[in-house]
């Protein structure tokens, strides 16, 4: 029987409103989120009274930009400084279903029952459907994505493989022999399970029952999509998110931005002064999540975008986050992670034979390639098994594989970019 994947509404009633109605609608939950956050969460409390707002006193979506940002190196320092959430978590540890740890690293909560519905709202335009037998190739090992996915398709009815990243023939063995014809992941993975798939001789329209596809992690050039799209017969959409705040835009039918969910407030905003900016600016992108848990207000992603706010032939009603265009400062996301310009002082104070390095982020074909080049300070050659054990403190520190490439001392300026990203996207 044919499913229907391309029409219809996961939350009906608040993806149609009208502008007014969602202003309206999101004015109300964020006055109860900062009440909540004003009275449980400490940190998040004396931020607001610092600049002498208190509950009740932001009455409508524009006056949020009297609130300050919240960037992520802050909530690494108030998480050092009050283990493990930093005063920003309104219930005890003991109280959490999860505890969730990102690059920096930085803790994150997960409540006992989730309520939120972005995730699931998110999957269902991309046309995920009940019965849908989904395969999972995020990560699962400390990292919330996988999970946040696995609860959302339970939510639909899916039924779901949570595979989990790598092992790509074993993956594709377990699309063909579970009869898997949805997938979750990177783009960039999908596109190696193609080629080894067709590398094992197997037809990807035949062999393989493929038809929808959510990616994110990754940015999604319309060249790849089609080409994904039409090797393996399916539809791939994207969606864009963090570890901190979940799910912030996701692709509809129309595929011409990714819908804020009403679930969270999305602003892109100049990131020197906070001011929201207006639609086709390139700005930051900040969130509103309006979890009891954690009520992360006014999270600066560190990722620069715009957004669209024209009428969509979906029927959809929200505004649209277009591409991601770079990073703020020079935070890296690569292969779905972000890397950081410490790290590779990190891994360089580990090594006294090596003085300057840097990383250097490569595109090949559909993959990301990391190459961490360290000048080389001994007259004598590497020992054997040293670069072996500096790749290994590499996938250590910064839990991404790398190659390792000694140049002589003088190669890296002192003052070269610690992370170089040298990737080009086609559109």
């Amino acid at each position: 029987m044919r499913v229907e994947r391309a029409a219809g509404f996961y939350l009906p009633d608040l993806e149609t409103m009208s502008h007014a109605e969602r202003m309206d609608y999101l004015a109300g939950r964020l006055r109860e989120t900062l009440a909540h956050a004003h009275q449980h969460a400490p940190s998040m409390r004396r931020r607001l009274e610092k600049v002498g707002i208190r509950p009740g006193s932001i009455p409508s979506i524009q006056d949020l930009e009297r609130i300050p940002i919240l960037r992520k190196s802050e909530l690494i320092e108030e998480q050092r400084r009050t283990p493990p959430f930093g005063g920003f978590c309104t219930v005890k540890p003991q109280e959490l279903r999860r505890i969730y740890v990102s690059p920096g690293p930085i803790y994150e909560p997960e409540e006992m029952e989730s309520h939120d519905m972005r995730w699931p709202q998110a999957l269902y335009a991309a046309g995920f459907r009940g019965g849908d037998i989904a395969q999972i190739t995020f990560n699962f090992q400390m990292v919330p994505v996988g999970f946040w996915l696995d609860e959302a398709l339970h939510r639909l009815g899916c039924v779901t493989v949570p595979a989990g990243v790598g092992n790509t023939e074993l993956q594709i063995q377990i699309m063909r022999e579970a009869g898997v014809n949805a997938y979750l992941g990177t783009p960039s993975f999908l596109a190696a399970i193609a080629e080894r798939a067709q590398g094992m001789g197997l037809d990807l329209r035949k062999d393989l029952r493929l038809r929808v596809g959510f990616v994110a992690a990754e940015p999604l050039p319309e060249s790849l999509r089609s080409d994904l799209e039409e090797r393996f017969g399916m539809t791939v959409r994207q969606s864009y998110g963090t570890a901190d705040v979940g799910c912030l835009g996701f692709e509809c039918p129309a595929k011409c931005g990714m819908h804020f969910p009403e679930d969270c407030i999305v602003e892109v905003v100049n990131p020197e002064t906070g001011h929201s900016l207006g639609p086709g600016e390139v700005g930051e992108v900040v969130a509103t999540v309006f979890h009891r848990t954690y009520p992360l207000i006014r999270f600066a992603t560190g990722d620069l975008s715009s957004y669209a706010d024209e009428p969509c032939d979906c029927g959809r009603t929200s505004r649209r986050l277009l591409k991601i265009l770079g990073r703020v400062d020079q935070l890296t996301k690569v292969k779905g992670l972000f890397i950081h310009p410490r790290q590779v002082d990190e891994v360089a104070r580990k090594f006294p034979e090596i003085g300057n390095a840097q990383i250097r982020v490569l595109r090949e074909g559909n993959q990301d390639r990391m190459v961490f080049r360290a000048e080389w300070l001994r007259e004598e050659p590497p020992i054997v098994g040293f670069t072996d054990r500096l790749a290994s403190t590499i996938q250590g520190i910064l839990r991404l594989r790398g190659d390792v490439e000694l140049v002589q001392p003088g190669s890296i300026p002192a003052d070269a970019k610690k992370i170089e990203d040298l990737r080009k996207w086609d559109d």
